[in-house]
């Protein structure tokens, strides 16, 4: 009797139902596009024509990222639909910092088993993310790698390419004392600090991900899947009528470590904590681990999503123009003088 011909379906990678994820998220990528895109997806490169006329000194800025393990919570949850938005925003607003327009991003897909109806949710939540960002999503990579990740799980990473003129880059060099520090909020962890996170209200406060968040109306997994809020287009918007000395994405290494990256050589940050709304997120967090003060601000973006550094003379005019766009945002710190030694981003209570 013939042995049974073993299949690749058999291994555990199924080419029917990578096919049949692709055909549900084309409608999810073309919602995307954009007019200097040139082909669908489903070729071997994504292609898209730079317009050149509208730019004098195109510089291309890039950036790539993943969401960490945030995911934890959308296999706890079983919740994927946002995870995607998290993903484009790790991306762009690396990128907006230095003044440049997301174009076009892609993403990779790598999970054990392909669920379509699942990979065109996280699909979804790209999809999102890049309208939010007006980025097009021309290309990504999807791949099935049995044995390789727990049954149920996955992961995400993804890329982005934007422009700038040369003379418009934002590079901190401008950033001098007296500058004013000004704040945009978060809209909660956004992808950084979860492993703390996780531990704290798994470990210590013994909450579910189905629990209600403590002094909140939302579940533990409502707070903790809140997507990353996408700061690109009220940037945009702000840099059509204001000149923007630094930008600082807070991400992991929260404001202490992200502040510094745009800092010039001579000039210090000084924050004062009690300028902004501290989300209830943060203050439960902090209690539930008696967390020092420094490592949550370390940790966490402690309710700062991004960080803008201005002129003094602009920073009322700025923050107005910020909440006409939706944002909410405070002054939050100043720009002073830097000696060897001092601590370069300090927090000043009161």
């Amino acid at each position: 009797m013939r042995e049974k011909s073993v299949t690749y379906k058999d291994s555990g990678v199924d080419i029917a139902a990578g096919n049949n994820f692709v055909n549900l998220i084309k409608p999810l990528v073309k919602a995307t596009s954009r007019p200097e895109v040139l082909a669908d997806i489903g070729g071997f490169g994504g292609l898209f024509a730079l317009n050149t006329a509208k730019y004098k000194n195109p510089v291309l800025v890039s950036g790539t990222d993943g969401v960490g393990t945030k995911l934890k919570i959308a296999f706890l949850a079983d919740r994927h639909d946002t995870i995607g938005i998290d993903l484009v925003a790790m991306c762009v607003n690396d990128i907006i910092v230095q003044g440049a327009e997301p174009l076009f991003f892609l993403d990779y897909l790598a999970t054990g088993k392909l669920l379509p109806e699942k990979g065109a949710e996280i699909v979804k939540g790209i999809a999102e993310g890049c309208k939010q960002a007006g980025c097009a999503l021309i290309g990504g990579e999807t791949a099935e790698m049995p044995g390789f990740y727990a049954d149920g799980e996955y992961d995400v990473a993804g890329f982005t390419v934007g422009v700038v003129d040369r003379e418009n880059i934002i590079d901190g060099s401008h950033i001098t004392a007296g500058n004013r520090v000004i704040g945009i909020a978060s809209s909660g962890l956004h992808s950084n600090g979860y492993s703390l996170a996780r531990t704290l209200i798994f470990d210590h406060l013994k909450l579910s991900v189905h629990d209600t968040f403590p002094g909140d109306c939302a579940s533990v997994a409502d707070v903790l899947l809140a997507p990353t809020r996408i700061y690109v287009r009220p940037i945009l918007n702000l840099l059509n009528d204001f000149p923007i000395n630094g930008i600082a994405h807070i991400t992991g290494g929260g404001l202490l470590e992200n502040i510094p990256r745009v800092l010039p050589k001579g000039c210090r940050v000084q924050i004062h904590p009690g300028s902004w709304e501290l989300p209830n997120l943060f203050t439960v967090l902090q209690k539930a681990g008696n967390v020092e003060r420094d490592e949550m601000y370390r940790t966490f973006n402690m309710g700062i999503g991004m960080v803008l550094v201005v002129a003094e003379h602009q920073a009322e005019h700025i923050i107005n123009h910020l909440h006409q766009s939706g944002e909410t945002a405070w002054i939050i710190g100043e720009v002073a003088a830097c000696n060897i030694g001092d601590e370069r981003v300090e927090l000043v209570e009161g």
